[in-house]
């Protein structure tokens, strides 16, 4: 996939804009469309939710067009929680996070490709929040760029270009500028989440304008170091069976605690790291208990296999219509942009800069503020295995307020939290039971509980 521009209709679809947010001004004025969706094909009647979609255009000449979908809570949309939540990847289309996820709606593939239909999802986060889902950065989902230098983009123009987002979109939606705000990131928006959210922490402290009513932030699976992240894999399979005593023994000797940089690794520590890679290269990462996809079988039991008919959907022409997509801005929608996707070890693409190694100084930062965090991940999952997770919170040197513990739900046990604390600076960390790294695909109703329950353990006080 290249990078997506559409420089052809640039005259056509930008609209005059009056003043821009930067990380250090104080006021932007919005400038973009949006409509009200009722019918998506595939959905029998009218949605019985309010959904938005529209584009916000972002830079000088607002050259990045990002797609969004906002969906108003089912409950009490003006009093209850703003939810931004960014899609992993990077490059990957918020459908994921819409249709498979936490959004109102889920997909039936009973009969794809042929006839794909679309259901309500019982376990949507909509149901006690409002939730802002955005394409991002360009050249994913349904957004792009009018110019060659707005589709180039990187951890750190991702996190500027997503505050100038939420700022203008709450500017235009001002009913919501007083409810709570929180920023949601899932897997790779580890790395931007804490910094988008320390800057609404910044901006409200000098003063600009609207302030908005940033409470805190929530992370699923988040990737937040590239070299802790990765390098725990090793203590995860141990803890998982995975490895048997003498390798991980033999590494931990070995190593001297580093299994990443295996270049600069002596021979037994390479001969116990390739061992390892023995053991679990057969592995799904997302879900060490699910099988690897194998296409090739008529209907293979796998997740993987269910994005592909997405596209098909994706690229319906009514759907486009419905959706309000911008004829000729786009090629053809992917699940995944792959020149962005991230994995171990990439180095830059053409198009995009993964620039930021480390968000844990962002977290360091966040615990000076009035701010609360929700933390979890599925206790199978190897991509970023909860291990890493448990590591750099413990290097915040927090107050353990509540120690470890199970939730229920149903009255089974849903996973495991523990909560610390340090001042005003409160943060919940979970595993849920059985779940993979999209924690609320594997396991819907105990994210959603798990969420909803932290949501309502705070009662707002508004900060404005």
């Amino acid at each position: 996939m290249e990078c997506r521009t559409n420089i052809l209709t640039f005259s056509s679809l930008i609209l005059p804009i009056l003043l821009l947010l930067t990380l250090e001004s104080h006021f932007i004025i919005p400038s973009y469309s949006k409509s009200i969706v009722t019918n998506l094909p595939g959905y029998p009647g009218r949605l019985p939710f309010t959904l938005e979609t529209g584009y916000v255009g972002i830079g000088e000449n607002e050259e990045a067009q990002f797609f969004y979908y906002f969906v108003e809570s089912e409950r009490n949309p003006d009093e209850d929680p703003v939810i931004f939540y960014l899609t992993g990847g990077p490059g990957c289309s918020a459908v994921i996070t819409f249709f498979y996820q936490i959004g109102p709606l889920s997909f039936n593939f009973d009969y794809a490709p042929d006839n794909i239909t679309i259901t309500l999802n019982p376990n949507s986060w909509t149901k006690i929040a409002n939730v802002i889902f955005v394409d991002m950065p360009a050249g994913a989902g349904f957004s792009y760029a009018t110019t060659k230098e707005a589709s180039i983009s990187s951890d750190s123009i991702i996190a500027k270009q997503a505050n100038d987002f939420l700022r203008k979109f709450l500017i235009d939606h001002p009913k919501f500028l007083k409810n709570p705000l929180y920023v949601a990131g899932i897997s790779y928006m580890g790395i931007v989440t804490p910094i988008v959210t320390l800057e609404l922490y910044n901006a409200n402290e000098r003063s600009d304008q609207p302030a908005l009513n940033i409470q805190g932030y929530i992370l699923c699976s988040p990737l937040t170091d590239k070299f802790m992240d990765f390098n725990s894999r090793i203590e995860y399979a141990h803890r998982m069976a995975l490895i048997s005593d003498d390798i991980y023994m033999s590494a931990v000797a070995n190593c001297r605690g580093n299994y990443v940089n295996i270049r600069t690794a002596n021979s037994v520590c390479l001969n116990s790291l390739q061992r390892y890679e023995e053991c679990t290269s057969g592995l799904n990462m997302e879900d060490i208990l699910e099988p690897l996809c194998n296409k090739s079988d008529l209907k293979p039991y796998c997740r993987e296999y269910y994005y592909d008919f997405a596209a098909d959907w994706a690229n319906n022409e009514a759907v486009q219509q419905a959706l309000n997509i911008r004829k000729g801005t786009i090629g053809r929608w992917e699940f995944f942009n792959t020149t962005m996707h991230y994995m171990e070890g990439k180095n830059d693409t053409f198009c995009y800069s993964y620039d930021i190694e480390s968000s844990f100084s962002f977290h360091k930062k966040l615990v000076k503020k009035n701010c609360r965090a929700l933390i979890f991940s599925g206790d199978h999952d190897m991509t970023f295995p909860y291990v890493g997770i448990e590591q750099w919170i413990g290097a915040l040197n927090l107050a353990v307020e509540r120690p470890w513990k199970p939730f229920y739900v149903d009255s089974q046990v849903g996973g495991y939290e523990m909560t610390y604390t340090q001042n005003d600076f409160f943060l919940t960390f979970a595993t849920v039971k059985g779940a993979g790294h999209s924690v609320a695909q594997y396991k819907p109703k105990e994210a959603m509980v798990l969420t909803e329950r932290w949501l309502a353990s705070k009662s707002y006080l508004s900060s404005m």
